[in-house]
């Protein structure tokens, strides 16, 4: 026993950040940014808080699911940063749908959503769960440096949820990290202790690209080539490979290392940048609505991000 994914949602803000719009505020221009990422617009938030949207997938993945909020038996956050330390903001989002549940966040940046899904197997496993909810939503655009071209063009708000219910459909998932605060980082920012005797940095994200980039590729790559052979299949029995969509670049690269048709990989990085946790259950989301997934197909999924971390995983589209 494993789990089905029964429906999806997003919800991302409607403000649209274009690179026309962000060449007027750092030293850059949309050539630049489309060559190098393939990221032509993202969402930012103005009045959106991060719960609403939370609430809007959640709610839209219920709907997809035909689940109950009060049917559910756990809800998981994905999240870097909800809008409190505590209540938590899966906790949040149990209050605002009604939901009645045990409810809990979980940080692995952006390998939050296949982190969740291991995680929320573990449940059904034990039989200790029938409808599990699980939201990925990262507001990155308040901790962004956006006067450092290299890192705020790349970044978006949003995110997307899932429902998962019992059955046979998980057919492999694996994680891994390795620690590691040099290549990306988030500090945590301000500090009110009068004894705390380190000077407190700013909740600003700092990135080294280039390193980013070569473990992100083997990352990718290598997660599905575990993943495929973990479920007993070849790389050809895949329909569908869903990447986490930070740079199409990585992407392009990652693809070039498999044996499966780079056409096979969906994409959607050019209208939502890098939206972190929330960028494959998104992509999952549109695939699904759009018909590029159908019942039956395999799909993988695979996804790198601060930590490090990664998460690979092989499912059963049975919707």
């Amino acid at each position: 026993m494993s789990f089905s994914i029964l429906g999806t949602g997003k919800a991302v803000p409607e403000y649209v950040l274009t690179n026309d719009e962000l060449s007027t505020m750092v030293d850059t221009n949309d050539e630049w940014i489309r060559t190098r990422t393939g990221i032509e617009e993202r969402r930012i938030c103005k009045d959106e808080t991060i719960t609403e949207l939370c609430v809007r997938a959640a709610n839209a993945a219920l709907k997809d699911a035909n689940v109950k909020a009060e049917d559910l038996d756990l809800i998981i956050c994905s999240t870097m940063r909800g809008e409190n330390l505590t209540p938590s903001q899966a906790c949040m989002i149990q209050k605002e749908i009604g939901a009645k549940c045990a409810a809990f966040d979980l940080n692995a940046a952006c390998s939050g959503f296949i982190y969740a899904l291991d995680v929320a197997d573990g449940y059904f496993v034990r039989k200790k769960a029938k409808y599990v909810l699980i939201v990925s939503m990262d507001n990155l655009s308040n901790i962004t440096n956006w006067k450092d071209r290299s890192t705020c063009v790349l970044f978006g708000d949003g995110g997307a949820a899932a429902v998962l219910g019992e059955g046979d459909d998980l057919l492999s998932i694996n994680l891994t990290a390795q620690g590691n605060d040099t290549v990306l980082r988030i500090p945590h920012g301000t500090n009110s202790s009068p004894f705390y005797e380190h000077e407190a940095e700013p909740a600003v994200l700092s990135m080294a690209g280039n390193d980013v980039y070569k473990f992100a590729v083997n990352a990718m790559s290598e997660g599905i080539k575990k993943a495929v052979a973990d479920a007993g299949l070849q790389q050809s029995d895949v329909d569908c490979v869903i990447p986490h969509q930070a740079n199409i670049r990585i992407i392009n690269m990652a693809a070039s290392k498999l044996d499966i048709p780079r056409e096979k990989f969906f994409c959607n990085v050019e209208h939502y940048g890098n939206t972190s946790s929330g960028s494959v259950p998104i992509a999952l989301d549109e695939a699904s609505k759009s018909g590029v997934i159908k019942k039956g197909d395999i799909i993988a999924l695979c996804a790198f991000g601060g930590g490090l971390t990664t998460g690979s995983c092989v499912i059963r589209w049975n919707k």
